[in-house]
């Protein structure tokens, strides 16, 4: 005796050797033996043999079609043996029963199961829902099938191109779309982004990195809502000074400028000035909301995203030839450069320069003041303010500027549409120029000054402090030791950070008597502190990334095969006159400082990926700083 029996959702058939009533000792065709549950038998029978049986049964039941046999069901539950003998018309054979049992098993959609050879047919819209389902599915396969087929011809499938924002940077992997591209990636061997852009849907890579970023903290797009912009508040006092700031070319939020006037018998009187857009940003205010959303100015070369509309950054930059709203912190400097006293005023301070680093540092750098300075305009300031940022600088104990560190310029002549077509030009400065030092002096003073009025008045505000060697935002004023400083409370960029518009916003309360916006333990401040610290590193971390697809660019441009660098540390090497790293295996095991050549293999614009290989190890060894990047310290140049 033969037994048809189910085990793990799948028909089987044996041989009984012992029958035990509720369980059976059966041998299957292959030879092994097995104890079934007898309530797991669903035919017991004599021919033909259990390697046959089936074997015939699915033969038989390819040709059942299942409208046919559903049509022949009756509505209620029904065991397949009893529908076998209706079905055929006579006592069903062993082979002709398991042929049915097998093919209702196979038809899910049209007849569902009830226990173990029990079944019942779908109702009518159930059924006619279930085969809509599985047409659509069908067609579904066979669009797939098409769209892969088109992109593995490098050809662009109709249904992508309101798709391929999602498709490249928020796939979702439940839409045909997807599954077609990540089919058509895996059997040409292409990432999505590669893919794509061979069949003509990326407009540039530098739109790619670009689009990513907007879609991720600009969803809505880089315009500005209509926002009613208050004129500041009449009656402030006029100051009796000619300031002028020190900024780059490309500089349009002109945060900060500085005076100087001569007190006969004492020294001088030296004015530092920030422009004030909180005079006319209202707390919870529309514009406001603006700051509060972006946080920051994004910039990366050739373009920028600024925090405030244009409008504002035009009524408060500190331009030349306007009267403009600033706060101002005056230091009476003796001298010697010592600082005796501190006075900060809200006021309107008349603005006679911009002076910009390509003018000015020619004629006023290391060697031209060392030579005995030439005749220039703000010639005197520049040099008495520089001579009480040494003073400064030497109090604090720490340098103004990390050495080794340089600045990059970069510049990109042409249309960003097309940036294929555009010119790159990067320029090195050496950081710790006299310029440099004087202006990150003087917003050294001005933030720890501020920072130490507002913790002494009691006023809430956010500080960046260093402890340990690690750098955060808190509402404690903390020391910064990378700096030498009691605290620090960034104040002096209101115009394209908002924790400075924040701390503008408590500093003029202060200055005024009133009570401030921000009270203690107040929750949005805490907020806009956290949001401010992951949306900065976030705009950072973008601007580095686009730098690094500007330099690939560059090397393309110059055809630069070779280029010679220094370890920073393990692998890790810093190429010359360009600001990027890059790790190199092939390097061997090198001190920090030793320079090395590299032979620069590939370039991959999408993933921003650099190939190059070890070449040779030159003799020339420099001296070797860390980098803030690497020792988490604040540069002030970085600050400001």
């Amino acid at each position: 005796m033969h037994v048809l029996f189910e085990e793990d959702g799948a028909f089987k058939t044996a041989t009984i050797l012992t029958d035990n009533d509720a369980s059976l000792q059966v041998e299957t065709a292959s030879g092994k033996r097995a104890k079934i549950k007898s309530a797991n038998v669903l035919l017991r029978y004599l021919t033909p043999a259990p390697g046959e049986l089936l074997e015939q049964a699915e033969s038989l039941a390819a040709g059942i079609e299942r409208e046919f046999l559903w049509e022949c069901a009756s509505d209620g539950e029904f065991s397949f043996s009893d529908f076998a003998d209706d079905y055929f018309g006579h006592k069903a054979t062993t082979v002709e029963a398991s042929a049915l049992l097998l093919a209702l098993h196979s038809a899910p959609v049209y007849f569902h199961r009830k226990g173990k050879g029990r079944f019942r047919k779908a109702p009518a819209d159930i059924l006619q829902a279930a085969l809509a389902g599985l047409e659509k599915k069908r067609q579904q396969a066979l669009s797939i099938e098409r769209m892969v087929g088109e992109l593995k011809a490098f050809t662009l499938p109709p249904e992508f191109p309101p798709l391929l924002s999602q498709l490249l940077y928020k796939p979702d992997r439940n839409r045909g779309e997807t599954k077609a591209l990540e089919a058509a990636c895996a059997e040409t061997g292409l990432s999505a982004p590669h893919l794509l852009e061979k069949c003509g849907a990326i407009r540039s890579a530098h739109d790619y990195h670009f689009q990513r970023f907007l879609l991720e903290y600009f969803p809505r797009g880089t315009a500005f809502p209509d926002t009613e912009l208050p004129a500041p508040p009449a009656g402030l006092p006029r100051a009796s000074v000619r300031a002028f700031s020190i900024d780059d070319a490309a500089t349009t939020e002109i945060d900060d400028a500085f005076s100087l006037q001569t007190l006969p018998g004492l020294g001088w009187r030296v004015g530092i000035h920030i422009a004030a857009p909180c005079l006319g940003i209202a707390p919870g205010s529309k514009l406001d909301a603006v700051a509060r959303e972006r946080l920051s100015t994004v910039y990366m070369p050739g373009n920028k995203i600024t925090m405030l509309p244009d409008a504002a950054v035009e009524r408060f930059t500190l331009a030349a030839g306007r009267d403009c709203p600033a706060v101002s912190l005056y230091l009476t400097v003796t001298p010697e450069f010592e600082i005796t006293a501190h006075e900060s005023l809200v006021e309107i301070v008349p603005i006679v320069a911009n002076l910009r680093h390509h003018d000015i540092e020619p004629l006023f750098n290391e060697q031209t003041i060392a030579d005995g300075l030439p005749e220039f305009a703000f010639r005197d300031e520049l040099k008495t303010l520089w001579q009480l940022a040494n003073a400064c600088e030497g109090r604090r104990g720490k340098p103004s500027a990390m050495q080794g560190n340089n600045d990059y310029n970069f510049s990109i002549d042409g249309d960003l549409a097309d940036p294929e077509s555009c010119r790159v030009g990067i320029v090195e400065r050496k950081r710790g120029s006299p310029l440099d030092k004087l202006v990150a002096e003087l917003m050294i003073v001005a933030n720890s000054t501020w920072g130490g009025l507002l913790a002494e008045k009691g006023v809430p505000a956010i500080y960046r402090a260093q402890t340990g060697g690690k750098v955060r935002m808190t509402t404690s004023p903390q020391p910064h030791e990378g700096l030498g400083v009691k605290q620090y409370a960034w104040s002096s960029s209101p115009l394209r950070r908002y924790v400075d518009l924040i701390n503008q916003w408590q500093l003029i309360a202060c200055l005024n008597g009133d009570s401030p916006h921000f009270g203690a333990k107040s929750d949005a401040l805490f907020a806009a502190m956290r949001d401010f610290d992951l949306t900065y590193a976030a705009y950072a971390e973008f601007q580095r990334g686009m730098e690094r697809y500007w330099c690939l660019r560059w090397l393309r441009q110059e055809n630069v095969r070779t280029i010679d660098a220094t370890i920073r540390r393990e692998s890790l090497v810093k190429f010359d006159h360009l600001p990027l790293l890059q790790r190199v295996p092939s390097a061997p095991e090198l001190k920090p400082g030793q320079r090395i050549r590299l032979n620069i293999e590939a370039l991959d614009y999408l993933t921003l990926e650099l190939a190059c290989r070890y070449g040779e190890t030159l003799d020339l060894v420099v001296p070797f700083a860390e980098t803030a990047e690497a020792t988490g310290d604040d540069s002030p140049e970085a600050i400001d």
